[in-house]
């Protein structure tokens, strides 16, 4: 059977490509150090294949078409779009698909019974899957499975339903006929307001950040189930900090026990989140 051998969970801030550069400024440097570390661990590892969970930015899934959760099941890849090129100087990709393991994670023939997946053959990836992967593991060698998570377009999913989906990947990684070593990347925020007064002026809510660390820090899944249940609360910390959800995906995959690494720097864009797991 395959192995789940590690979780990750990383920052997608688009403007971390063109700042992250050397000489690498001060506030930036733990942020360099964090990928780093991810990076060395996905090589320590030995890992055949990557689940890739994100929230595309409006891209690929609008408001007409904006299911909860989609696994990709394409042969192939193109990340990203002219826009954040343009925008954010980042570079078009080619990244490999892994049909085998997402028809393991989405259904051959019947969906799971954990959570209702749509699918889709047709994907272009945005930052929130290119960016984690391009200083994760830069040479893009590595095959992916990408799980949109809708976590920006209301209604989003209940936080139980991203439980639900990370303990659902385990269950199907680990139930997969292969010798895979597996590796959950997960890509998000901690508390994050984009277009508003506060974007860029420090974190919107350290109060929301000191008790989301924790959970990850202390593996307190229920206490992260707690909190982001309720909705105001997590708008209350920033228009984007919904997608701190797909850190608690990583967690439930992992047991829901304490990450073997947490850091949360600040720099000049707010709070960037860093949690890491290893196999025991």
């Amino acid at each position: 059977m395959a192995q789940l051998v590690m979780a990750a969970v990383t920052p997608h801030n688009p403007l971390l490509w063109r700042a992250m550069r050397d000489p690498m400024p001060d506030d930036l440097k733990p942020i360099a150090a964090n990928f780093a570390r991810i990076r060395d661990a996905l090589a320590e590892h030995d890992v055949d294949v990557v689940v890739v969970i994100g929230t595309d930015h409006m891209r690929q899934f609008f408001y007409d078409n904006s299911p909860a959760f989609v696994v990709g099941k394409a042969d192939a890849y193109h990340g990203t779009w002219e826009n954040e090129a343009r925008t954010f100087g980042m570079e078009f990709c080619e990244l490999a698909g892994h049909r085998e393991l997402a028809d393991q994670i989405a259904g051959r023939s019947v969906q799971p019974d954990a959570i209702d997946f749509s699918v889709s053959l047709e994907w272009r990836l945005d930052h929130a899957f290119v960016i984690p992967l391009q200083y994760v593991r830069p040479e893009l060698d590595l095959p992916v499975v990408p799980v949109h998570a809708n976590a920006s377009m209301p209604p989003v999913p209940s936080v139980r339903r991203f439980v639900a989906l990370g303990e659902h990947l385990r269950r199907a990684i680990e139930a997969w006929d292969s010798d895979a070593r597996v590796a959950i990347l997960t890509s998000g925020h901690m508390a994050n307001d984009v277009g508003g007064p506060r974007t860029f002026a420090g974190s919107p809510d350290p109060a929301f950040d000191e008790a989301a660390a924790s959970w990850m820090r202390d593996g307190d899944l229920d206490g992260a189930i707690r909190v982001c249940s309720d909705f105001d609360r997590m708008t209350e910390a920033g228009c984007m900090t919904y997608q701190y959800l797909n850190a608690v995906a990583a967690l439930a995959a992992m047991g829901g026990r304490a990450a073997d690494f947490v850091d949360v720097p600040e720099s000049r864009f707010s709070t960037s989140p860093f949690f890491l797991w290893g196999s025991r």
